[in-house]
């Protein structure tokens, strides 16, 4: 990514940046004037990188019920989605369009458990989500949580939709020790569908109404490695619902992320569609909750709060560093995307380097974004932000469009 050291080698950030250490959000951004805006935001000259001083603080038809895992889903009544899991921002507001919605899980295609939760376990978790189709849990009354002892790994051929939905009740846990969910249309081991594997529009993924906590993707290199929680390349993807806490993944490189997740190469750069959910405590080199490269995405009605992108270098990776430390919550890179934020909170996130709350470089200048309805607040940047956006750093095609939202 060449976007940050041509900025550098023009001069716009004169000063060094100074060395950072993992420390977290600091109220010392208190003091901040904040910025309230209600139309489009300020003039191309807001894109300059300032440096800062360092602070101590719609889906293809499911498949038909096949057996295995206690055989096909049990049919259930339409119930309201997320009954006992508190996710998102609920004040937020923000409009969402029907192919973002939670998919219907009323008549699933399996059902993982059989009412108890000694029968909700890793293995069933992992063989349902290799079979496809609409997953649902039956773990009992009560939350569980299930400790993966494998990576669930989505089979390419077995869709075209996966949907897992842990009724408000299942939290997925990688231990501390493993990645927890993964798909990608390029991995010959999932199974190749088409021959042209980084642009299709199958497997469609859902989740929804799940915790997912302690993923830890540490020392995987499958496709630059990251997404602590779920990594995805190809097809589509959308999260509903759902929380992810304290999520890790590797704390240096360049331009790796996504404590909480990773995605790549997305059908024909439809976005990545994130509602009503919540992303706290992910610790990565960068974009700590969410991470891409050439990935557009849509954020509503969501809170993603005290993330940190704790490598050193930024990227290209200055000398004598192993480069990161960008985009506390978000890390968005590449060329032809976009980034919409609505509805949503974005607070307490830091990042060594770039962009407390955001990292956005379109590497062509032709990406663009926008925030609508949102609070940024508390992000700081311990290297360089662009003037007039607290806790971004931003090159695309125009400055960011903002507005009814307050960033401080």
């Amino acid at each position: 990514m060449k976007s940050v050291l041509a900025l550098l080698v023009l001069g716009v950030t004169a000063a060094t940046l100074p060395a950072c250490g993992d420390s977290g959000a600091s109220d010392a951004l208190d003091d901040r004037q904040p910025v309230s805006v209600s139309a489009t935001g300020a003039d191309a000259a807001a894109t300059t990188a300032t440096p800062v001083p360092a602070r101590s603080a719609s889906p293809s038809a499911s498949p038909s019920s096949r057996s295995g895992l206690g055989g096909p889903g049990k049919p259930k009544p339409s119930r309201p989605t997320g009954t006992t899991l508190k996710a998102g921002n609920p004040g937020g507001g923000a409009s969402v369009p029907a192919e973002a919605r939670a998919v219907d899980t009323s008549r699933p295609t399996r059902t993982i458990g059989s009412g108890t939760p000694a029968s909700c376990t890793s293995e069933a978790v992992v063989k349902a989500v290799a079979a496809g189709g609409i997953i649902t849990f039956d773990c009992g009354p009560d939350p569980v949580t299930i400790t993966m002892k494998a990576t669930a790994k989505v089979r390419n051929a077995n869709g075209p939709r996966i949907v897992l939905d842990g009724g408000g009740k299942v939290t997925l846990s990688g231990g501390g020790a493993r990645r927890i969910l993964y798909m990608n249309t390029c991995d010959s081991a999932q199974g190749f569908t088409t021959p042209h594997c980084q642009n299709q529009d199958h497997p469609q993924l859902t989740v929804q109404n799940l915790t997912f906590t302690r993923g830890n993707s540490t020392g995987e290199g499958t496709e630059g490695g990251g997404g602590g929680a779920i990594f995805v390349r190809g097809g589509r993807f959308k999260v509903v619902n759902s929380r992810f806490v304290d999520n890790r993944c590797d704390r240096t490189g360049p331009d790796l992320g996504g404590a909480a997740l990773r995605v790549l190469s997305q059908y024909d750069n439809k976005p990545v569609y994130v509602v009503n959910s919540t992303f706290t405590g992910g610790v990565c080199s960068n974009g700590s909750a969410l991470s891409s490269i050439g990935v557009s995405w849509v954020v509503l009605n969501s809170v993603l709060s005290g993330n940190k992108a704790v490598g050193n270098g930024a990227n290209p990776a200055k000398a004598g560093t192993p480069g990161g430390g960008s985009g506390g919550a978000i890390y968005c890179d590449g060329n032809e995307f976009t980034v919409r934020i609505a509805g949503t909170i974005i607070e307490n996130n830091h990042a060594n380097e770039g962009g407390g709350a955001i990292f956005f470089v379109s590497n062509n200048r032709t990406g663009t974004m926008r925030i609508e309805s949102s609070t940024l607040r508390r992000n700081p940047s311990d290297g360089f932000e662009t003037q007039g956006f607290p806790g971004i750093f931003f090159l695309g095609a125009r400055p960011p469009t903002v507005t009814g939202s307050t960033l401080r």
